[in-house]
């Protein structure tokens, strides 16, 4: 047997044995991660979105996008007003709430889905929860806002904490080299957990997020497809982004807007790798790919299915 497929059925096993996380709730989402992973639907309140250059910028497009995500399948929405595409400016903390609250208020009244805010600032952060948002997603792991936390803590919701190296506006410039990738990735996962348990925030509270496409070269993104069960040794559920980034486009030289399929693959691999969340553009079609990766992952069907 060839090393490369001995050590692959090595981590497949490995996945297998692990402990499952407990359960974390936000809102009214109660979210098992023994059972289907849970899609996360994007909707970005950007104009300059690498994703979709900032078409629902416009509030009420973004209210739209964010139910049509819902009845897709989307199980979490996470909203977001400040870009983080490579070689993005900041925005300030006044305009990101300009952008995302009014959003986040009118979906909550039409949704019961529960509401992430994808921000590095805690005043954002605060904002949102206070208009209802249910969870934080922080790219920056607590670095760039040392109130960010306690804001957390205060407010008892889940955290998504994320490897970045760098910020949004460098974090692609120079030369991109890690010594071991992973092991790289786990320490710093690792420090980000405890410094939000320092803040207050209950571990059992914190997702980790290895960052696909935050510092990384394609080749990167593809290793931590491969070995991203790897991560699920920190004990915390794993949210994986992959959805139409850089890597899928230079894999198949398809632009931006023409990377469904390649995020369909990706998505595949990030469950059968031991995924618990898939952060996602396009929640229906994702919703088909994780359902059946994980009937394959788990080699079983459904309940319910006939």
């Amino acid at each position: 047997m060839a090393i490369e497929a001995f050590l692959g059925i090595m981590r497949v096993e490995a996945v297998a044995n692990q402990k499952v996380p407990a359960p974390i709730r936000a809102g009214n989402l109660s979210m098992h991660f023994d059972r289907c992973p849970y899609v996360m639907g994007i909707v970005n309140v950007t104009p300059d979105s690498f994703s979709d250059g900032g078409k629902f910028f416009d509030r009420k497009q973004a209210v739209d996008l964010a139910l049509r995500l819902v009845e897709e399948g989307a199980d979490i929405l996470d909203v977001g007003g400040e870009s983080t595409r490579p070689g993005s400016d900041p925005v300030s903390e006044e305009e990101e709430i300009r952008r995302v609250l009014p959003v986040i208020e009118a979906v909550v009244k039409y949704t019961t889905a529960p509401v992430s805010i994808d921000t590095t600032k805690s005043g954002v952060a605060k904002a949102a929860l206070d208009a209802g948002a249910a969870m934080v997603n922080d790219v920056s792991a607590l670095r760039f806002d040392d109130k960010m936390g306690a804001v957390v803590a205060a407010a008892g919701v889940p955290l998504v904490v994320m490897h970045m190296r760098g910020i949004p506006k460098s974090m692609q410039a120079g030369p991109i080299e890690y010594r071991d990738l992973m092991g790289e990735l786990r320490v710093f996962l690792e420090e980000a957990v405890k410094r939000a348990v320092d803040a207050g925030v209950g571990q059992e509270q914190i997702i980790v997020d290895p960052g696909i496409g935050f510092g990384k070269m394609p080749e990167h993104n593809l290793t931590i497809l491969n070995r991203i069960g790897e991560l699920r040794a920190l004990g915390r559920p794993v949210l994986v982004g992959p959805s139409r980034k850089a890597f899928i486009g230079k894999i198949l030289g398809r632009d931006v807007n023409q990377r469904l399929h390649g995020t369909a693959a990706a998505v595949a691999a990030a469950v059968l790798g031991g995924a618990h969340i898939l952060r996602v553009h396009d929640a229906g079609p994702m919703r088909d790919v994780v359902g059946v990766a994980q009937a394959i992952w788990s080699e079983r069907l459904p309940e319910g299915s006939s």
